[in-house]
């Protein structure tokens, strides 16, 4: 139907007769002349129909926006005047001698030119919404990512396996998405989370090195960067270290991010997990950022201070700041409001110091002078590497507190003075991540899952205390986004079981849940390790999107619902009666 696209036309096509397919994006009637935008999947190109050629030119009087229209005529070169240089074909346009209208279009629900549209609108009409060059302009990044994976993985002799969608369920951190079985009445399906298990099998296999990229489910609530279902880059090698996943990881990530950005990464630092929370109060810094949290709690250990900041001896506490270059000028009215920012956080009082020069002489204005001396003022501002002109916000309460609301106010003043580095990629691994948390009532899990190997160093820890075992794990992080995680993974079943013993997991949901995985550590199983890349959140980042939905085709809302074909839907009740289903009305 069409010999060449829209936004591929240039001056080279000079006095060629083309066809083109595609879309009315905007129309211009100037009596004699109708100039028309004509958009396809490549670009727009203007297309100009003459009055003295009246068939056509009585036909395009009738199209409107939208319209999905056949175009037949020359290319012509604009006059000088007449150029457009913010579009890539404004240096020609088409003149018109055939136009055949494909199909009519009512008026779009859609704001095209303002793009003034509610996100629930834009889910709703998404076949609409994909028209926008910037959402197809994200799809193309997407597809280029996904080329480039390929041809890296495949270079590196990985196999690309797909592993099943219809699986058994696993306990694995969130919840599962059930697929009710027909022919196995009461049984179900479960939608995976992640090939974990799988491509621990492959390896068992002898398979060396897999990799997929694949689809996995989470029933869990939804943020601006996570969907109920999302892509990995799955990736999982035999016979090797953690070291070795990290390299193969960042040369990829590296290869993605220079052929997107045509910027070259340097080496990735590594941080433990236990230095991110000190210094920037969570396990996703973002390193544009070089604002740290900086503690001083030796400073003020005296039990006058305990007690003015209200801190229990047996608790677990934190008494930490944040030296702010350049913001004493803050006034109390903006400190009130950073105040209530951490109270979102459970902070009852941010405390502040500012530190001014006076004839010469350094002075002190905090919120905190009466409890604090000038001796005690000047240690911690010497702690703090604080200069004349700077600000310290300073809580004290328990460290997991502490280390939350600083490290939320951390990028918050890095967003308000402008300190963050906008154009900077700035990756890190985190690494030495505790093998286990501890609720409030003593019960371990998992930090990572439960098949992630205890580091060589502390696997006394597996006997006692289990707190302080460290797993061989780690995550990648670029700007404050978790884009990766992986792990050594444990290989033998005396190991696999002890860990489902500590985590409370009780024999008989070892037995229904993981036999299958037990058994098959049995059978010599390598030494083997991997890494899943988040796709979406790359793509995200890397198209300087603000939402993961804006990278994925046909998006869910926050609530996992899709607007566009209103699922998830009833079903009727023969369906439900032949799969042995009631549903019963929430209380």
């Amino acid at each position: 139907m069409r010999t060449e696209y829209c936004g591929k036309i240039r001056i080279i096509h000079l006095k060629k007769i083309v066809t083109l397919c595609g879309w009315v994006h905007k129309i211009r009637n100037f009596g004699k002349f109708i100039f028309v935008d004509m958009r396809d999947c490549t670009g727009i190109i203007q297309v100009v129909f003459e009055s003295k050629n009246s068939s056509v030119f009585k036909k395009a009087i009738t199209i409107r926006n939208e319209f999905c229209i056949q175009v037949r005529g020359i290319v012509k070169k604009r006059e000088e005047k007449n150029k457009n240089f913010r579009i890539n074909t404004g240096e020609i346009e088409i003149l018109s001698n055939t136009l055949i209208i494909l199909n009519t279009s009512k008026s779009l629900p859609l704001d095209y030119i303002n793009q003034n549209n509610n996100d629930d609108s834009r889910l709703k009409y998404r076949y609409l919404d994909l028209r926008r060059f910037n959402i197809l302009k994200n799809l193309k990044i997407r597809n280029k990512i996904n080329y480039l994976t390929r041809t890296f993985m495949t270079k590196k002799n990985f196999l690309d396996i797909e592993t099943p969608i219809l699986t058994k369920s696993t306990p694995e951190g969130a919840r599962d998405y059930l697929v009710p079985s027909r022919n196995h009445h009461g049984k179900f399906y479960a939608l995976p989370q992640s090939p974990q298990l799988f491509k621990q099998l492959l390896m068992i296999s002898g398979i060396d090195k897999y990799y997929q990229i694949v689809k996995c489910f989470r029933d869990e609530d939804l943020r601006a960067d996570r969907q109920p279902e999302f892509t990995q880059i799955d990736i999982e090698m035999a016979f090797v270290n953690a070291n070795q996943v990290r390299n193969l990881a960042e040369k990829l990530v590296k290869n993605i991010w220079f052929n997107i950005t045509n910027i070259k990464l340097h080496t990735f630092p590594k941080i433990s997990f236990a230095k991110s929370m000190k210094k920037y109060g969570t396990d996703k810094p973002d390193l544009r950022n070089p604002i740290e949290i900086i503690d001083v709690s030796s400073i003020l250990k005296n039990k006058k201070f305990m007690l003015f900041f209200n801190l229990s001896s047996t608790q677990n506490n934190r008494i930490a700041l944040l030296c702010i270059p350049g913001g004493s000028h803050l006034s109390r009215k903006s400190i009130d409001v950073y105040t209530q920012f951490v109270k979102k956080y459970h902070v009852n009082k941010l405390f502040y110091i500012k530190i001014k020069e006076f004839n010469k002489r350094r002075e002190y204005h905090s919120s905190i002078k009466n409890i604090l001396n000038e001796k005690i003022l000047d240690k911690i501002a010497k702690k703090s590497n604080a200069k004349n002109g700077d600000i310290l916000l300073l809580i004290a309460d328990q460290e997991h507190i502490v280390n939350k609301s600083l490290g939320m106010l951390r990028l918050k003043i890095g967003e308000d003075f402008n300190i963050t580095k906008k154009n900077e990629w700035k990756p890190v691994w985190i690494i030495d991540f505790p093998m286990f948390s501890k609720d409030k009532n003593g019960k371990f899990s998992s930090l990572h899952h439960p098949f992630t190997a205890i580091k060589n160093n502390y696997k006394n820890k597996l006997e006692h205390p289990f707190d302080t075992a460290i797993s061989d794990s780690y995550d990648l992080v670029m700007n404050g986004y978790e884009i990766g995680g992986g792990s050594v993974r444990i290989h033998d079943a005396k190991t696999q079981k002890k860990i489902f013993d500590i985590i409370g997991m009780k024999k008989s949901i070892q037995n229904n849940k993981f036999s299958f995985l037990i058994q098959a550590l049995q059978y010599g199983a390598p030494p083997h390790a991997g890494i899943a890349l988040g796709l979406d959140r790359i793509v995200m980042l890397l198209t300087n999107s603000k939402n993961i939905r804006d990278v994925i085709a046909f998006p869910k809302t926050t609530s996992a619902t899709c607007l566009m074909t209103n699922s998830p839907s009833k079903s009727n009740d023969s369906i439900l009666q032949e799969l042995g289903i009631k549903v019963v009305k929430k209380v």
